[in-house]
């Protein structure tokens, strides 16, 4: 694994797997909160708070294969806030310096190489992986947080007033409900593909397999009683189910082995994932080319000749039947947009 220790580029740290060769996701380390500690908890942002909401004064650093950067930019373009919250892209195939910038894709602010040399600027001494996504503030130059699940949240509370749509992604009377959801789908689903993709002895891929396709089996089961994971009203749960979901059957089938079940052959969690990338402003933040070329590209241990599978050819804008359910998206998203919308 490759990480800076001290501020200085490391190629030579031992992969993040257990003694039982299970894989271990290292923690994130910028904590900070737009509008203050009390978003987090729905609180009104705190205009004395020292990162304070400000349109045009934060930059969103991610990758479009990143399951983890993808919550953070379908937030933004579901709450219509690409006019606040600038955005640019890494470099999809990520190899031995990490994350890149490129001629095609790159760095806005400061003409960095690597996103690496990002987290530096924010600490010359940082330790750790330089992961994205990456919320940015321009105007002191440093990392205010790069935890995925947390940037959702500022993004639909601390950011709902400069929003261009009216969109709330963690609704009172749900969110207690889209917590539970949140906390449960990690460790088996978003988290369970790595686990298996990554495990390091056939004991630990098996147990996540098995732990995967169990947690699949049960979100089949309850998405043919409701809309959305927390009932009848789209939320970050959502966001972060379809994260996983719409990358599953190209790279997490094939290339991480977990080839139990395809997702295309669940007709309630297939149905689900066609009607959540059909909602306006979904379509553009999934970029199937940079996803297949991130994992199969990316993972040398894993693929070590770096072929790029070819399948399988589905069509995310094909029909769905959710709405025989009751509920649905709010109303600035009910209409069906163009892809590139």
């Amino acid at each position: 694994m490759n990480i800076l220790v001290d501020g200085e580029w490391r190629t030579d740290v031992e992969e993040t797997t257990d003694d039982d060769g299970e894989f271990d996701r290292p923690e994130t380390a910028f904590r900070d909160w737009i509008g203050g500690e009390g978003v987090r908890e729905g609180d009104a942002p705190d205009p004395d708070a020292e990162f304070p909401v400000e349109a045009g004064r934060y930059h969103l650093y991610i990758c479009r294969a990143c399951p983890w950067a993808h919550r953070t930019a379908m937030t933004r373009a579901l709450k219509g806030l690409d006019d606040a919250i600038s955005l640019s892209l890494v470099h999809p195939e990520r190899y031995d310096d990490g994350w890149e910038f490129s001629e095609e894709h790159p760095d806005p602010l400061y003409g960095e190489a690597y996103l690496r040399d990002v987290y530096t600027r924010a600490d010359p001494e940082f330790t750790g992986k330089p992961s994205v996504p990456v919320l940015w503030d321009k105007e002191e130059e440093t990392i205010v947080n790069n935890e995925s699940r947390e940037i959702m949240r500022m993004l639909n509370v601390a950011f709902d007033d400069l929003a261009d749509r009216d969109v709330d992604l963690w609704p009172e009377g749900s969110r207690e409900e889209v917590e539970r959801r949140l906390d449960d789908i990690y460790p088996d689903i978003n988290n369970g593909v790595y686990r298996a993709g990554f495990a390091g002895t056939q004991a630990a891929y098996e147990n996540a397999v098995d732990d995967l396709f169990a947690a699949l089996d049960r979100y089949e089961d309850l998405l043919g009683e409701r809309r959305y994971l927390a009932g009848d009203v789209l939320t970050e749960a959502d966001l972060a189910m379809f994260a996983t979901l719409v990358r599953f059957d190209h790279v997490y089938h094939t290339h991480f082995k977990c080839n139990r079940k395809a997702i295309h052959e669940y007709p309630n969690l297939w149905n689900y994932t066609k009607e959540l990338y059909q909602l306006p402003g979904m379509a553009r933040t999934v970029n199937m080319d940079h996803i297949t070329r991130h994992y199969y590209a990316s993972h040398a241990d894993i693929n070590p000749k770096r072929l790029v599978a070819v399948g399988p050819d589905l069509d995310f804008g094909a029909p769905h039947d959710r709405d025989r359910l009751d509920g649905g998206p709010p109303s600035d998203l009910q209409a069906t947009a163009p892809a590139d919308d």
